[in-house]
């Protein structure tokens, strides 16, 4: 009788385990593997590869209380396992316990693909003895003991290109090896030049003067012009390689050749202010992509990789000393740059205007915004191109999955940064977030024209409808605000959906600080005397301008957090404090322009600062490839302290200025440099 029991027990057993084999839809060779494993770490003496896939697991550590609830494993330790028929591979489990939401790296035979894998965790099938190699956090940290799966996500050992991929990877070596190719024939044909001048014709030539590249000019020529391009007809020592290095061809390689874009970029002459404008803008321009920068490398790792995320929330929400890692102080540098757009845009303008007679012509307002795409929009696709490349060709760390379906989308909406209207889209759909600040800069700058338009119709109706302007943008900023309840800042932002899709990126809530930014660029072109006459304005101007300042700072930390209803307040202060920010900026640089800036001007107004200008746009646009690839090759999670973000930061501001000033080099200002002459 007792036999026959236990032979009904043996035979529902197996019939059991059958069953559940089958409900899985888990191939053969992957439970085979599964088991295999699981057998080998639960033996007297496990073998090697299993105490290594074992201890690949992650497992939970301390302060989840702060914050480290995520138990990332060891990737590498688990890829490095091998049994005779299997090697590791690592997998991710997205779990939420009660309220907290974390992953554990798991490290799984590699015959089985992310639906098994996700099949066997929900059966709970790792088990270590009677434990879960999963386990729960335990009760004393969650109320919820229930594990609820989200998902599984196993990565790669190999990287795998599509043909966006290679093309990407095409165009940015292609916009590399153009100018490298071009300094070297601008050099051998500047050598030969150089060996063909020979003495006595050294001492013939009194009145030939010899350029940059070592290419001889004579006077007394009679010009000419082929395709466009000026040309001078002369007795040099070779006529046709003189025709040659007056040719269109040889223009355009001098134009893309290093011995050409490089110059002036390590500058500190005061006078050179790129783009043309004021001294004080080098320092301001520079200090503001300083903090921009501070913010992007303290605020990355904060979405996913911190392991106490909650103490650093503590730490920054409770002082303004740490303005320049909170969200909402830093975004305030973008509007610096809105400003400073709007102002050098306006001048660039009027200027051209002049040059051209003093008519304001549909020609000249399309070269206008002509030379701004061609300014920007090089870079901006090598960027996006880069990025997009690098995705297929790293191994990325268990860290990187906030960033991939953003960059990703690049493949479906590339055609936004292509037309700049990507801060347009979805926030879900931007590809290379943080180039959503050119299409809204570019955006704002085709506006100029119309405003000088009217500047020059009639004064009034230039006051009318700039006023409109600027009360509509501050309208539409707290309206926006007060519906949506949106914060004025919190430590993540931008992880807000709503906030980047119906505020920040928008051009009916950012275009203030542009706005002032062309009246003030107004102004100080067409001045015909100084604004401030005496010593007293200047200290009265400045004690409100650093008032100002600090009150919009300390108003942050005032009105932090989300509110369940409409708040007033928080609506007030989104619709005026870009608008109010600026006008502050723009009472620093009338005051530095007016001789009244003191030591304030002499700092903005250092030498130091111009070469750092002259690759700003760079540094913006290559800085958060340098962060992102820095926390996507994580394995670990990041601690944080002030002294690991300082080193973090000045170790992506090193790469940054070193990537910028080659960048800028090799494929910003060819395209600037390049220049088409009408017959």
């Amino acid at each position: 009788m007792a036999l026959g029991w236990v032979k009904l027990c043996l035979l529902a057993s197996l019939s059991t385990f059958l069953n559940r084999t089958h409900a899985l839809a888990v191939s053969k060779q992957c439970m085979m593997d599964t088991n295999t494993f699981l057998r080998e770490i639960n033996q007297d003496k496990p073998k090697e590869y299993a105490v290594v896939m074992y201890d690949a697991f992650g497992k939970m550590g301390s302060n989840v209380e702060g914050g480290s609830a995520n138990q990332p494993g060891l990737l590498q330790q688990c890829r490095s396992a091998h049994s005779p028929t299997f090697s590791g591979q690592y997998c991710q489990v997205f779990l939420l316990q009660g309220t907290i939401q974390y992953f554990v790296g798991i490290c799984v035979p590699d015959s089985c693909d992310e639906e098994e894998v996700q099949t066997l965790v929900l059966y709970d099938t790792f088990k270590y003895g009677h434990k879960s190699l999963i386990p729960p956090l335990p009760s004393i940290l969650v109320n919820d003991s229930t594990q609820e799966l989200i998902m599984t996500h196993c990565l790669s050992k190999t990287v795998t290109s599509d043909a966006a991929d290679v093309t990407c990877l095409f165009v940015c070596c292609l916009l590399i090896v153009v100018p490298l190719a071009a300094t070297l024939f601008t050099a051998t044909i500047r050598w030969q030049r150089n060996r063909a001048v020979t003495p006595s014709e050294e001492s013939t030539s009194l009145n030939t003067d010899i350029d940059m590249y070592g290419t001889p000019k004579y006077n007394g020529s009679t010009g000419g012009e082929i395709n466009g391009c000026p040309i001078e007809e002369t007795d040099s020592i070779s006529r046709g390689s003189s025709y040659f290095s007056q040719s269109c061809f040889y223009q355009c390689l001098k134009a893309f050749s290093l011995q050409t874009t490089s110059r002036g970029i390590f500058s500190t002459s005061s006078t050179r202010v790129p783009e043309g404008g004021y001294s004080s803008l080098n320092g301001i321009r520079v200090l503001s992509l300083l903090w921009i920068m501070c913010g992007h490398s303290a605020q990355f790792p904060v979405i996913n990789n911190l392991d106490n995320y909650k103490d650093w929330k503590k730490t920054v929400e409770r002082s303004p000393l740490y303005v320049f890692s909170l969200s909402g102080p830093v975004f305030l540098a973008v509007d610096t740059f809105l400003l400073l757009g709007g102002l050098l845009s306006a001048r660039s303008l009027l200027n051209s205007i002049q040059r051209a007679e003093d008519k304001l012509s549909p020609g000249l307002v399309l070269g206008y915004l002509f030379r701004r795409l061609k300014r920007i929009q090089p870079l901006h696709l090598f960027i996006m191109c880069l990025t997009i490349g690098l995705i297929s060709v790293v191994h990325w760390g268990p860290y990187w999955f906030p960033f991939i379906d953003n960059v990703m989308d690049c493949k479906t909406y590339w055609w936004g940064n292509l037309l700049l209207i990507s801060n347009l889209l979805p926030v879900h759909e931007i590809c290379v977030p943080w180039t959503w600040y050119l299409s809204l800069d570019f955006q704002c700058y085709a506006t100029t024209p119309l405003l000088v338009y009217f500047y020059r119709m009639n004064r009034c109706v230039f006051a009318v409808v700039a006023g409109g302007l600027l009360l509509t943008t501050m309208l539409a900023s707290s309206v926006v605000t007060g519906l949506l309840r949106l914060p004025v800042f919190q430590p993540s932002t931008l992880t807000s959906e709503n906030y980047v899709l119906y505020y920040y990126v928008k051009p009916h809530t950012r275009y203030g600080p542009f706005l002032i930014g062309i009246l003030t660029g107004i102004y100080l072109t067409s001045r015909k005397g100084q604004l401030l006459k005496h010593k007293w304005q200047a200290v009265l101007g400045w004690l409100c301008c650093l008032s100002i300042l600090a009150v919009l700072i300390g108003s942050a930390y005032a009105l932090k957090g989300n509110s369940a209803h409409p708040s007033v307040p928080q609506a007030l202060y989104q619709g005026l404090h870009r608008p109010v920010w600026a006008l502050a900026i723009t009472w620093i640089i009338l005051a530095c322009e007016e001789g009244y800036g003191g030591i304030i001007c002499s700092v903005l107004s250092f030498g130091g600062w111009v070469p750092l200008a002259n690759i700003s746009f760079a540094c913006y646009l290559v800085h958060p490839v340098f962060i992102l690839l820095y926390i996507g090759l994580q394995e670990t999670p990041i601690h944080y302290t002030d002294l690991n973000f300082m080193y973090l930061f000045l170790g992506h501001l090193v790469l940054t200025v070193a990537a910028g000033f080659v960048l800028t080099a090799l494929i910003e200002k060819p395209y600037v440099l390049l220049k088409w002459k009408r017959k």
